[in-house]
């Protein structure tokens, strides 16, 4: 599936996000919302490898280009706003699938709005990564962007020096971590700064829990997964073999092939 258009949404308060469509904008679709240190341009390789839904339409969330700042306002409820606003845009939508704090973001729209299917990849929920934040916060200040990824893999994702480095040798890739890290400070503190959710998805008909196999029970994000479990009383699990969190940039057309399986279930 080619992208087709990209497209400027406004959601309020000074501030739009950016939405890249796959396929016929105006049919049935699947509606995908990124995480932290993540964006639209992230899920290209996924989207364009879904055959399930005539469309998909890929969430550039606000803090990064060519989307709107964040706004002094930003909490976790503006993410569950703005993706409110982009389904009214597309309401021909079928399905919701985020990844990571995307995944709390569609849970949680789920509560707003009725929605056929969500499917949501180790969503993560209050109060990941508030230890992190003290050392986010200096980062922040600072605009030392290169010790925000060091943060956010090390003390959050829990990867080891050795990968840190091998991010690092790829000058690209570390240009861009350091631009997705800009808005990860204020994302983070919205995240542990949110109530307690009760239950969630509750307008759902459908919902699917997905793990990587190499997370499952393991910390931060299997435990994670395993308390967002709790308040999704009605959910599914599913387990994708052999991948773990970056399972969008390790094995892009195995996440799509699951996606495109979970839709015709």
């Amino acid at each position: 599936m080619e992208q087709t258009i990209q497209k400027k949404v406004p959601v309020g308060g000074d501030s739009w996000v950016t939405v890249d469509v796959y396929g016929e904008p105006d049919a049935p679709g699947l509606v995908v919302v990124p995480g932290v240190m993540s964006d639209a341009r992230a899920w290209g390789r996924v989207a364009g490898a879904v055959d399930a839904w005539p469309s998909v339409v890929v969430v550039n969330r606000r803090g990064r280009a060519s989307s709107g700042p964040l706004t002094d306002a930003y909490s976790l409820r503006t993410e569950v706003e703005d993706l409110g606003v982009v389904l009214a845009e597309f309401d021909s939508a079928r399905a919701l699938f985020g990844w990571s704090y995307g995944g709390l973001i569609t849970l949680l729209a789920a509560n707003d709005h009725p929605i056929s299917q969500v499917i949501a990849y180790e969503p993560v929920m209050p109060p990941f990564g508030r230890h992190a934040l003290p050392d986010l916060k200096v980062a922040d200040e600072t605009s030392d962007w290169d010790r925000s990824v060091e943060i956010v893999n090390r003390q959050i994702s829990g990867f080891s020096a050795a990968h840190v480095e091998g991010l690092r040798a790829d000058q690209d890739g570390w240009a861009m971590l350091r631009r997705l890290s800009g808005p990860l400070y204020a994302e983070l503190r919205a995240l542990t700064a949110a109530l307690p959710p009760g239950e969630m998805a509750q307008q759902a008909d459908r919902v699917e829990l997905v793990i990587g196999q190499r997370n499952r029970g393991s910390a931060p994000y299997g435990t994670s997964f395993d308390k967002v479990r709790q308040h999704v009383a009605h959910a599914s699990v599913h387990e994708l073999p052999g991948q773990g969190h970056l399972a969008h940039l390790q094995a892009p057309a195995e996440l799509a092939h699951l996606l495109d399986r979970l839709a015709a279930i």
